[in-house]
């Protein structure tokens, strides 16, 4: 007499994941955030499956993922706790294709050189790119890494003066160290401005209203603004004039010395302009 068939059936156990101190409560928080970023939800949502004793089959099929992936982030929260699961790990990616000496060669080619007159007054990425067979594109990370902008240029030009240094020296000497007894004034002007008036008188302003002025005007043709800062205090002493000549200019530093006690050395900054240099200008400074 033959034995009937005896069938065995293992059980599968499932090991629960254990749950660091304190980790529970931020758990549960990241799963029902709404405004992490969606990975970290859906991890927090893996370990907290485990941690109930669900399967990695059970959980994948509940949030829609790869066996694997819910296998992945159990692992990672045993060895690593929170930090393991809050953030990717950081990745080499691709190597660059821009080496350090590809670089270097780019910056000394936009520094060095110019490009074809006859085809641009300045490199633009594109013509760089042609030029060395790379993409635009790399050509204008490496500007912007190393700040470099060849469309930009800031014009200068240096004093021709032989005395500047010394101009220099007496400038700066008296903003640092003021002299005793005297008043320091720099001196400049505002040729060349137009004044102007408006047709009808305008309303002032108010609450809910803005002022208003007419769009047309009347033109008195131009002034010449005469003004010295007093270096000390900040007062500036004005006057408007109707024309730019040494005489004006002699009118309004009479003005000046009027001002100042006579007791007072005066000390004046001026500017290169011509007037400045007339004869009689330096006769009576």
């Amino acid at each position: 007499m033959l034995d009937a068939p005896i069938l065995m059936f293992m059980a599968t156990v499932t090991k629960k994941l254990r749950l660091r101190r304190g980790d529970r409560a931020t758990l549960e928080s990241w799963a029902r955030s709404r405004t992490l970023p969606r990975r970290q939800v859906e991890r927090a949502k893996i370990v907290l499956a485990a941690s109930r004793g669900e399967s990695s089959r059970v959980i994948a099929q509940a949030l829609g993922i790869a066996r694997d992936t819910a296998r992945l982030w159990m692992r990672r929260y045993e060895a690593e706790g929170l930090k393991g699961i809050e953030s990717d790990r950081q990745r080499s990616g691709r190597p660059p294709k821009v080496t350090r000496a590809v670089e270097e060669k780019i910056i000394e080619k936009t520094v060095g050189e110019d490009p074809p007159p006859e085809v641009s007054t300045h490199w633009t990425s594109r013509l760089l790119g042609e030029a060395m067979g790379l993409d635009h594109v790399a050509i204008w990370r490496v500007w912007r890494k190393y700040g470099l902008k060849p469309h930009q240029i800031r014009r200068f030009k240096l004093s021709r003066d032989p005395r500047l240094v010394e101009k220099l020296h007496d400038v700066v000497g008296v903003y640092l160290n003021p002299p005793d007894n005297a008043v320091v004034f720099s001196f400049d002007e505002k040729s060349q401005i137009q004044a102007l008036d408006r047709t009808q008188p305008g309303l002032p302003l108010k609450k809910g209203r803005a002022g208003t002025m007419t769009h047309d005007y009347k033109r008195y043709g131009t002034t010449t603004l005469f003004a010295a800062l007093e270096v000390a205090t900040g007062h500036v002493i004005h006057e408007c004039m109707p024309r730019h000549r040494h005489q004006e200019f002699l009118k309004f530093m009479k003005q000046v010395e009027r001002s100042v006690d006579r007791d007072l050395e005066i000390h004046v900054i001026l500017d290169n302009y011509a007037t400045h240099k007339h004869e009689k200008v330096r006769k009576w400074l």
